[in-house]
């Protein structure tokens, strides 16, 4: 939650750094040319001052001495005001929701994707589409948590 709405950099370096141990330990599996943050839209980015998935692609980008691409991939639709989505509205809400710039040079580009949290797949699975229909080679998904859909007996839900 620090990193998602106190722009916590110095967490998201950390995590960068946890991520770039992966990646370097799977290297053959894991070989990318750029790395690109999931995007917010604009207006959630303007209102909370940063992209937190940025707050980790950034330093990722440059623990692996790759390029860092945040406006290859943009929003094109709003998340909904509602809070809490189902499985379904999750994935219908980001169906679409975003595309590469009209000007991007994407072919055969092997990506890494960043985001914060995976929740359902959805904004992974939506972003990924968008990058694979406009040419990239491949699209690997990283994040730092994943959230729990049945949380355990006594969990806090936050």
């Amino acid at each position: 939650m620090l990193l998602k709405f106190e722009q916590m950099e110095p967490l998201g370096a950390w995590f960068a750094e946890r991520l770039a141990e992966v990646v370097n330990s799977e290297a053959d599996r894991l070989a990318a040319d750029v790395v690109v943050p999931v995007p917010l839209q604009r207006e959630r980015e303007r209102e909370r001052g940063y992209n937190q998935a940025a707050l980790l692609s950034k330093p990722l980008a440059k623990r692996l001495r790759l390029p860092h691409k945040a406006g290859l991939l943009v929003r094109t639709r709003p998340r909904p005001d509602k809070q809490v989505l189902s499985v379904e509205e999750r994935w219908e809400s980001v169906r679409g929701a975003f595309a590469t710039r009209p000007d991007s040079r994407v072919d055969n580009l092997r990506v890494l994707l960043v985001d914060d949290v995976l929740t359902t797949g959805a904004t992974l699975d939506a972003c990924a589409r968008a990058l694979r229909e406009a040419g990239t080679k491949s699209v690997i998904g990283l994040t730092v948590a994943r959230a729990l859909r049945n949380p355990l007996p006594g969990a806090r839900e936050w």
